[in-house]
């Protein structure tokens, strides 16, 4: 799929934002913003379908660890409200000894994530379970160690690669970005053959200029689209669960309620956004229909 001619694009840094986490975005235009032409042609997958084992695995960011503005200081066992711990409480209905490992970093970005550094542990934050080196290579490790007993995987990453898009270069570091999220899944897909991946879909999360920015926040979800397709992996669809249909009134206010962003300016799901986040991995991993 091909887009139309780029944009510019100028970048609101976010104070409330953990080591570089999704930064706000403003669009100046209306036309969809092109990803490289390379990301255009590639074989696609059916995704994986494997009910739940002993081991579900999450990774990612911020999203993944479950974090909240108002409960920065906290040590790790105070963000037990994540989409995560929504989640895994479903599994359990269905598994009920599934064990959770939570990998999330805050800050974590594609880069991070294969070589190592996330921000978090740079400011000596604390992780739900910790690990040495990168993420991806303590993944990997995991998954080695429990051959064939890990499914679900859930994967949150594209917030902390779009801090350096500025004006021009915005196109630049979406397809950078699409470039190491497609590598990272499938590595995670060599490592887990069997194993039902569900990555996290891009949405649009600045409510105050949701017209402006929403073809930024498009293609950003369908480069991840393009990269899960690619790896046989499943997408959890943010748009719907997060931004909602309607008219942007509408969703302004779906917004503002399941996010800190208009009280806060903090893009972070509130409680209530992290259960509309479980439930879209629940309707995109196919276990209602079991």
């Amino acid at each position: 799929m091909k887009f139309l001619a780029p944009i510019a694009v100028r970048l609101r840094p976010n104070r409330h934002l953990p080591g570089g986490a999704a930064l706000a975005l403003v669009i100046i235009g209306l036309a969809l913003l092109p990803v490289a032409e390379a990301l255009a042609a590639r074989s696609a997958s059916p995704p994986v379908y494997q009910a739940p084992q002993s081991y579900y695995l999450a990774l990612g960011d911020s999203m993944a660890y479950g974090f909240q503005p108002t409960k920065a200081k906290a040590p790790p066992s105070a963000f037990n409200t994540g989409y995560v711990d929504v989640f895994s409480a479903r599994l359990r209905k269905l598994s009920a000894g599934i064990q959770v490992v939570n990998y999330g970093c805050p800050g974590e970005s594609t880069v991070t994530f294969t070589r190592g550094g996330c921000d978090w542990l740079k400011h000596g934050g604390k992780l739900h379970d910790a690990f040495q080196g990168s993420q991806l290579k303590a993944a990997e490790a995991f998954l080695r160690a429990h051959a064939g007993r890990v499914s679900p995987i859930t994967v949150t990453l594209w917030g902390g690669d779009l801090a350096p898009a500025r004006g021009a270069h915005a196109r630049t570091a979406i397809a950078s970005f699409a470039n190491r999220f497609d590598t990272i899944l499938r590595q995670l897909r060599a490592a887990a053959p069997t194993a039902e991946i569900i990555v996290t879909g891009a949405w649009n999360l600045e409510a105050d200029r949701l017209a402006k920015v929403e073809p930024l926040y498009r293609s950003v979800d369908e480069a991840i689209r393009r990269s899960a397709s690619a790896a046989g992996a499943r997408v959890a669809d943010m748009f719907t669960a997060l931004d909602g249909p309607g008219s942007l009134k509408a969703q302004q206010a779906r917004l503002c309620s399941l996010t800190f962003y208009c009280s806060k300016g903090d893009p972070h799901p509130t409680d209530a956004g992290y259960r509309a986040m479980a439930d879209a991995f629940m309707t995109a991993s196919g276990y209602p229909r079991k």
